[in-house]
């Protein structure tokens, strides 16, 4: 720790005018490990500008998402909690959902917020609206994300596939809602890409969404100075349902509608990267790029293009399996996070505690109870310090991580993966076990050749949900 704070010292008194980084972090929704090439050699999809990204960072090759699925995973990237601690215990919210994110609870928004930094959200927000059972879009959207932290919101409430369909700005609509659209059926299925049916905003089009989050995204980083230190938060549409490609990205990739809709993704990073170096901000931006879990990415859809969207890994989003919530993960930070790979077990909580190191400004007792900082990690190469992480499915299915080894409380996905559940059978393991150094895709179960280990992790697993908090 000693070593870690003279590096960080001796950053402070190479930056001027501003000592405290700045943090964008991009959360694409439902990119899979496998789609980047600097993750999977053998990738249908071509994603330059994320390649490049990835040789100027520390690409992690052990990080995950606290969920199988999208809203307790964004609970958890801001709060430094898993999101089963508080209200929502499985499953994701709806676009009319009320606020999940409890009031008074500190997120790096506030945190960073209170120590000197604008702050902004641009994106897919899907942690609820108001307090009511119901959000009322024609009233102001409060509590929203500007009473979590951030001084100025624009996006869309939840999925791109939930209604209502219209960009908010702050605490109310940018257009009023005029109308209603019918359903659309998956890509995969001969559609125009899946939506549900609901409300619509005068002017609103699917396929607009992300290039306006991303003009949006780039005005903000345009205005910004060496003066003040920032923090955006940049939650991505895509490439999530629906697959919408703008004309420039169609038949980009060999991976369909689905792989165009990554090529599209991948330039709107580059064009992040592009913006903070013409600013000259570049060289203080620590820019983070992950995914809020695994990819939708069928069996069918490797059979039809060839394309392992998860890579080798077991299951595919919301699942308990590797493929549900082991992600990308890039950090870079030119000059002070050397370039390379890192084994360091890492959770999408420990993002909180890791901005707050390398910023320098601690996180205190209150808050943040799964938040595991890897600062130390990025500058000074140090072994990572979790040393284990629980995983959670779409359904509720627990899994816990120590070491190589993973238990899972059930038998099944626990997901969108056949089948999800299975009733185990009178002398048959009740549970599963794996060893993920010797067995990395999950396909041997060592519940009844080492029952010793599945009973200590499985008490380990009750004692740190018992204890409120796996933050030392």
């Amino acid at each position: 720790m000693v070593l870690f704070s003279m590096l960080l010292g001796a950053m402070a008194s190479t930056h001027a005018p501003s000592v405290k980084p700045n943090f964008v972090v991009i959360l694409a929704d439902d990119m899979g490990w496998g789609d980047l090439g600097a993750y999977n050699a053998a990738s249908r999809i071509p994603t330059p500008r994320m390649d490049q990204m990835a040789r100027e960072s520390r690409r992690f090759l052990d990080a995950h998402s606290p969920s199988g699925v999208c809203t307790p995973t964004r609970y958890g990237l801001l709060t430094g909690r898993y999101s089963w601690r508080g209200k929502l215990k499985s499953g994701v919210l709806q676009g009319y959902s009320p606020a999940l994110i409890e009031p008074g609870r500190p997120t790096l928004a506030s945190h960073l917020k209170a120590n000197g930094y604008s702050t902004c959200c641009v994106g897919k927000w899907h942690l609820g609206l108001q307090d009511g059972e119901k959000t009322d879009f024609a009233k102001p959207l409060t509590p929203g994300p500007l009473d979590v932290g951030f001084d100025r919101y624009f996006g869309i409430s939840a999925s791109l596939d939930m209604p209502p369909y219209v960009f908010l700005e702050n605490r109310g609509l940018k257009t009023p809602l005029a109308g209603t659209i019918g359903a659309s059926k998956m890509r995969r299925e001969g559609g125009g890409g899946f939506w549900r049916a609901g409300a619509l905003g005068e002017g609103f089009t699917h396929e607009g969404v992300l290039p306006e989050l991303q003009k949006q995204a780039i005005g903000y980083l345009s205005a910004q100075t060496k003066e003040q230190p920032f923090f955006l938060y940049f939650p991505l549409t895509g490439p999530h349902t629906p697959w919408m490609p703008t004309p420039e990205f169609r038949g980009k990739s060999q991976a369909g509608w689905y792989g165009d809709f990554v090529c599209q993704v991948d330039s709107l990073v580059g064009s992040v990267l592009d913006t903070l170096k013409a600013r000259g901000l570049d060289d203080n931006t620590v820019v983070i790029l992950t995914s809020d879990n695994g990819a939708h990415w069928l069996a069918k859809d490797i059979a039809q293009f060839g394309h392992l969207s998860n890579a080798s890994w077991r299951g595919q989003k919301a699942d308990i399996h590797e493929g549900g919530h082991r992600i990308p993960m890039l950090v870079r930070w030119p000059g002070k996070v050397a370039p390379g790979t890192s084994d360091a077990l890492f959770c999408l909580t420990d993002i909180a505690a890791t901005c707050s190191e390398l910023a320098g400004i601690p996180l205190g007792a209150e808050g943040f109870e799964d938040s595991i900082g890897a600062g130390e990690h990025l500058v000074a190469q140090t072994p990572g310090k979790r040393t284990s992480i629980m995983h959670h499915s779409s359904q509720g299915m627990f899994g816990y991580r120590r070491g190589a080894w993973k238990v899972v409380e059930g038998l099944g996905s626990g997901g969108f993966t056949a089948p999800a559940r299975e009733i185990p059978t009178a002398g048959n393991p009740t549970g599963q076990l794996y060893h993920l150094r010797e067995d990395p895709f999950e396909t041997r179960n060592r519940w009844a050749s080492d029952p010793g280990t599945a009973r200590g992790m499985l008490a380990e697993l009750d004692a740190l949900r018992k204890a409120g908090r796996s933050r030392p």
